[in-house]
């Protein structure tokens, strides 16, 4: 090191700051690939059996899914008639409903029971059965559908953007506070929304007025 410190003393004499700089640069990259170089070496020599051995650690398992979270992601599928539903938002929906009303759990299993026994493939074929069995799932379902249309669980906010009822009009209208289309783009006509022909697959329920 300090013979090389002499060289560069002695060669330095004369030589532009840019050169000097190179010829620093040049030389730390010498060093730093004699140093993995060397490194490199020690491993394969002296630290073979550690790398194998860490090689051979199993990786960690994946976590088991939820089995009552899986039976909710497939009463949701029935009941919004949609294969696709983001899983994460229903674990978020799923926590909120049983943790305000912890009976839902085992409505929502019962659901999923009269679903599999009576084989039943629409949300309206579901609905119908389940208030004809039980009263009190009529409740349920209502739960899992403000969750996933309005976004809320428990009477709390758990998504905004993401409720379906954006997305059913979202060639239309857009969510409050966001502007999705360009400038002035609420002045033009919006287009023509069919009006619903198909019947309430459950009874009517009580109207409650919600503070705003």
């Amino acid at each position: 090191m300090t013979q090389e410190r002499r060289s560069l003393s002695a060669g330095s004499r004369g030589a532009s700051p840019h050169a000097l700089r190179l010829s620093q640069s040049m030389r730390l990259m010498r060093r730093d690939v004699l140093l993995t170089t060397g490194m490199s070496a020690l491993a394969i020599l002296g630290g073979g059996s550690a790398v194998f051995a860490q090689d051979a650690t199993p990786s960690p398992s994946v976590p088991a899914v939820d089995p009552d979270l899986m039976r909710f992601m497939d009463i949701s599928h029935c009941l919004t008639d949609r294969t696709a539903l983001n899983a994460a938002i229903g674990a978020a929906l799923y926590a909120g409903i049983v943790q305000a009303t912890p009976q839902r759990r085992g409505q929502i299993q019962a659901l999923y029971d009269l679903k599999a026994r009576e084989r039943l493939i629409t949300a309206s074929e579901l609905a119908k059965a389940a208030e004809k069995a039980d009263k009190a799932l009529k409740d349920a379902v209502h739960d899992i559908m403000i969750a996933w249309y309005r976004g809320v669980a428990g009477g709390k906010v758990v998504v905004y953007r993401s409720a379906l009822m954006f997305d059913i009009t979202k060639d239309a209208i857009y969510p409050k506070t966001y502007a999705a289309g360009g400038p002035f783009y609420w002045t033009t006509k919006p287009p023509e929304v069919a009006r619903p022909t198909g019947l309430p697959a459950l009874s009517p329920s009580p109207f409650v007025v919600e503070p705003t």
